[in-house]
């Protein structure tokens, strides 16, 4: 899933906190926003931890492993 734009974290933070009460479909859009963000940011540390991982494999010459990785990050990419 690609965004149009990019916000930073501290942008989000600073929205959040110049509203003043908020109406729970607001409330309900931040939490599905901030689920969004985590999930983003969730999926591209695994990404980095798994080309990692599959570095090492390669680097060790370990073909078991190789695969196990390589088969986790296509199926994290084909999910997302």
């Amino acid at each position: 899933m690609e965004m149009d734009k990019q916000y930073s974290y501290t942008d989000f933070l600073k929205a959040m906190s110049q509203t003043g009460k908020e109406s729970s479909a607001e409330k309900l859009l931040n939490e599905i926003y901030l689920d969004m963000f985590l999930n983003i940011i969730h999926r591209e540390q695994s990404q980095y931890r798994l080309v990692k991982l599959i570095d090492e494999a390669l680097d060790g010459k370990d073909q078991v492993a190789f695969i196990k990785y390589t088969d986790m990050l296509h199926h994290l990419q084909k999910v997302n």
